[in-house]
């Protein structure tokens, strides 16, 4: 008997059955661009099928020039591009698993100057003005997204994915918020839905009625003039009529100011909207949206919310987290977290997506972890996130290793950011190390602050220092009063912070500590999230939205820096600006340009162009940056040691778990 019934129990699509009920949702990773793309990416979804994952969508791919989403973006167009993909779907069969190709025409969001739209109206997120498609523009369009779907069928694709939703330019055509056009495409809402239901009919008429044509249905605009649960439903029997399989769920718009898919919101915070839908169609229903454990998806399946989960990052996280919940190991499983850090972040910055808590993730072909011919004895010295991963790393390679760290517990600098509201999540990532190092034999030894002499090469091979940084404390006279504390003190419980507190520093550790000391003690759940952020659970008005919850906080909190930059500018790309919106909300002053004159009993003197200013706070936070901590290099230089460094000790600009993990893992790979 399965622990997961619902979620491992196979779904008969008629003409085809899909072996359990999980989706690797689409997602863009850069290797559809990059030189050996499908080679890498033939690799990359490969191993996912052979992880247990049921059906994969790919990352989005344009059905003409327009759609793409940016100069270079990944098209569709030809028999001859057709055949670069067989590769990527015959890596799939071959481990038993189905793959859809998502078409996806961006429409104002594209990141090019040919991009197109129902009307010129200029995306919030772009610098872009798009071109009005004309009548006949329109019409060849919808060619174009049959044209491709008939050409992901003879690349071998089991199905597509026609994205309707995020805000793209199908999602475009429906709502009122861009689409103000006078003619038989515009206006009502049926003239609205036509370009969707078109674009169905029209696919199903190219490949036949033996092949997966999933719909992606905006369920929640989460933007004004947006779309409501009435028009939702109504569209998804139309789009069923036409001819779709399934039915998946897309959430808010890349404009949206709403975070959907971060770390501070809950899990499964969406479900709820699909079950809206569920019962007013009678194809399977396909859930999104912040799933990361094979415990949420039973449940959601269990409750009738849906009859699929979709998962995306979980399957960069894991790409065996389906076999390991067949197998009864969930524990085992390394769960995605949502930080976006290495994934989403890398994407809109041009580069391969990863993942920081497995930087195997799209590297494939490259990062390669085979056993060693020479088996090594290797002391790793601070069990943080570097530490523990080239541990792993090591001992999977068959090298005997000990982990010693000072502290009493696993995690290192994660013990500070799991205490973050918002990034609890953090407690999965040591979770899964303290498991993993467990079963696979790697000696542990905490509260053990070790020596040089005892990492001597009568006893180790080779020694990697992981001992991460040292809270760097600037000359500031008064910093060594008692109301003064690093974070670290604040955040271990050392020092008790009162009512009034000016932080200093303003990097990413300074924007956790504000959200911490501002965190009203609310329960981390779906209820309060849909409040604090707005969101209408009856999805009766446009766009699902409703007015904020206010966040009082009783502490009083003033952020202070010396650069005279933006705050922010340094947090990461698709997240930073969530953190800025909370602190807002919460009524954070900041002050940049600042000058630090003296630390008073009552408070903190700054000078800002040119003038004093008296900050009164009864606390000090200190975030002004990190020290390595080389304490042992030194020493075991002199002794002939070969050392190596591994992420804080190695460079510590900010805190860095996706930089101290990849750099662990790859370390240890080619030890």
């Amino acid at each position: 008997m399965t622990s997961y019934p619902h979620l491992l129990k196979p779904l008969s699509l008629g003409f085809t059955t899909l072996r359990n009920r999980t989706l690797m949702g689409s997602m863009h990773t850069g290797l559809e661009e990059v030189e050996n793309g499908y080679e890498r990416m033939a690799a990359f979804y490969g191993e996912r099928a052979k992880g247990g994952v049921a059906l994969i969508v790919t990352g989005g791919i344009a059905p003409n020039e327009a759609g793409r989403v940016g100069k270079d973006g990944s098209i569709l167009e030809t028999s001859e591009v057709a055949k670069h993909h067989l590769p990527v779907t015959r890596a799939v069969h071959e481990n038993g698993g189905k793959i859809a190709l998502q078409i996806l025409h961006t429409g104002r969001y594209g990141y090019h100057d040919k991009l197109v739209g129902p009307t010129e109206l200029r995306a919030p997120i772009n610098i872009y003005k798009p071109h009005p498609l004309t009548v006949e523009e329109i019409w060849q369009t919808i060619e174009d997204f049959a044209r491709c779907a008939s050409l992901a069928r003879e690349a071998g694709y089991d199905g597509v994915e026609v994205m309707g939703s995020e805000g793209y330019l199908i999602n475009q055509f429906i709502a009122k918020r861009t689409n103000t056009r006078t003619d038989d495409w515009g206006g009502s809402f049926e003239n609205r839905i036509r370009f969707a239901i078109e674009i169905v009919k029209a696919v199903r008429k190219k490949v036949g009625p033996d092949f997966i044509i999933i719909y992606r249905l905006s369920m929640l605009d989460l933007v004004e003039d947006g779309g409501n649960i009435d028009e939702a439903i109504q569209l998804a029997k139309e789009i069923e009529k036409a001819g779709a399989t399934l039915l998946n769920s897309g959430i808010g718009w890349h404009e949206a100011r709403i975070p959907t898919i971060a770390m501070m919101v809950p899990r499964g915070a969406f479900s709820w909207v699909t079950a809206k839908v569920k019962g007013h169609v009678t194809i399977p229903l396909i859930t999104s949206n912040r799933i990361n454990t094979p415990e949420i998806a039973e449940s959601i399946l269990q409750r009738g919310d849906a009859d699929m989960v979709s998962m995306a990052r979980p399957f960069l996280a894991d790409p065996f987290f389906v076999a390991k919940a067949m197998q009864g190991k969930p524990e085992e499983i390394n769960t995605c977290i949502a930080c976006n850090q290495a994934c989403l972040d890398h994407v809109f910055e041009g580069k391969t997506a990863s993942c920081l808590v497995n930087p195997r993730a799209c590297h494939e072909t490259d990062l390669i972890v085979t056993k060693s011919d020479k088996p090594k004895r290797v002391a790793v010295v601070g069990a943080g996130p570097g530490g523990m991963a080239s541990a792993l790393t090591l001992r999977e390679r068959g090298h005997e290793v000990t982990l010693f760290d000072g502290s009493t517990e696993l995690g290192g600098q994660l013990n500070i950011a799991r205490r973050v509201p918002g990034k609890e999540e953090f407690n999965e990532t040591i979770r899964y190390f303290r498991t993993m190092l467990q079963k696979t034999g790697v000696q542990i030894k905490l509260g053990s602050r070790v020596s040089a002499a005892q990492l001597s090469k009568k006893d180790f091979d080779e020694v990697i220092l992981a001992t991460g940084v040292i809270p760097r404390m600037p000359k500031i006279p008064g910093i060594d009063s008692p109301h003064v504390m690093s974070y670290v003190e604040l955040m271990l419980g050392k020092k008790k912070v009162g009512n009034k507190v000016a932080v200093v520093g303003a990097g990413g550790i300074g924007f956790d500590i504000s959200i911490y000391l501002t965190d009203g003690g609310h329960p981390f759940d779906t209820e309060h999230y849909l409040k604090e952020w707005g969101i209408d659970q009856k999805i009766s008005k446009d766009g699902g939205l409703m007015t904020k919850a206010e966040m009082k906080s009783d502490r009083t909190v003033v952020m202070l820096k010396r650069s005279s930059n933006k705050f922010g500018a340094t947090l990461g790309k698709t997240t930073g600006w969530i953190h800025k919106t909370t602190l807002d909300d919460r009524k954070v002053e900041k002050i940049a340009g600042v000058t630090y004159k003296e630390i008073l009993p009552d408070g903190i003197v700054i000078e800002v162009k040119g003038k004093e200013r008296k900050i009164e706070a009864d606390s000090i936070v200190i975030c002004a940056g990190q020290d390595p901590n080389r304490e042992l290099l030194e020493d075991l230089q002199k002794s002939g040691q070969s050392v190596h460094l591994v992420g804080g000790a190695d460079l510590a600009s900010e805190l860095d778990a996706k930089r101290a993990i990849d750099q662990g893992t790859r370390l240890a790979a080619r030890l």
